[in-house]
């Protein structure tokens, strides 16, 4: 019998966003437990285990973007975490030149 390794949400959301949008620069920082407390947690089913995330993406693709079409970018590949249980997340989303990061390396 094949046994079934459950994947974080952290590690989909940087898989989901390093694969599509070829990020200089991704971090993924789970900060659920600072809100386990919150009232639309509770109606999901309980504590707060990874329903809110912070995330800093530097990638070239942002380039000619606005900040709400950069945003938007991030949310449509994170839809499907989004309707299974993603509450909230923040976003800072830069390009490479914005963020100082030589995307040459």
């Amino acid at each position: 019998m094949a046994s079934r390794v459950a994947i974080s949400r952290a590690s989909r959301i940087k898989t989901k966003l390093e694969t599509a949008l070829q990020a200089a620069v991704l971090e993924v920082e789970d900060v659920s437990h600072q809100h386990a407390g919150h009232a639309a947690v509770r109606e999901m089913g309980g504590g707060a285990q990874e329903t809110h995330f912070n995330v800093r993406i530097v990638s070239a693709q942002f380039q000619g973007q606005n900040l709400v079409k950069r945003h938007r970018m991030v949310y449509e590949l994170l839809s499907d975490e989004l309707q299974s249980g993603l509450h909230a997340l923040s976003i800072t989303a830069k390009t490479p030149k914005e963020a100082g990061v030589d995307d040459e390396a």
